[in-house]
């Protein structure tokens, strides 16, 4: 297994753990169930961790996607960009997580107040999230990118379709 397969393993789980995450939050708290948002907070742990893996990966799996064909260095820097912030705010969240587990094990006062910081935070992560994994899919997925619909391959020019005969 190579970085850029470990990368493509890993990835997924930072955007789709926090997704979930959130929704489990939102729950927790229209129930007022700590035990509900300490599920979120080990979610949100966990993405944070994945997303370190995944930023760990990424450099060696960027080497590889360069090499590919309709892959430009900007797409590969945009989703770098990307990435880079998502992965800083699911470290904030994972560490906001952390408190607000310590927390609610203490039945501490502040516990809510955390609860509605995570809350935002996961908000923001969820967007992030998106704009990131859209942008990688990007890499490979020609077909989802802005131009795709346009008939313009990367490099700007209109493709050619072979429309000869078979014979």
């Amino acid at each position: 297994m190579n970085d850029a397969h470990l990368h493509m393993v890993v990835n997924h789980f930072p955007i789709i753990g926090t997704i979930f995450g959130l929704g489990i939050l939102i729950t927790g708290i229209a129930l007022k169930n700590k035990v509900i948002n300490n599920v979120a907070y080990v979610l949100f742990v966990v993405a944070a961790v994945f997303a370190a893996v995944s930023m760990a990966t990424g450099e060696g799996a960027e080497e590889i996607a360069e090499k590919l064909p309709s892959v430009t260095d900007q797409i590969i820097h945009e989703h770098e960009e990307m990435a880079e912030k998502l992965a800083l705010v699911l470290y904030a969240l994972g560490l906001v997580s952390l408190i607000g587990l310590f927390l609610n094990f203490k039945n501490h006062a502040k516990a809510n107040l955390v609860s509605y910081l995570a809350l935002i935070i996961a908000l923001v992560g969820v967007f992030l999230g998106k704009q990131t994994g859209t942008t990688g899919g990007e890499v490979r997925h020609t077909e989802i990118r802005e131009n795709a619909s346009l008939g313009v391959n990367n490099s700007g020019q209109d493709e050619i379709e072979n429309e000869g005969d078979d014979d």
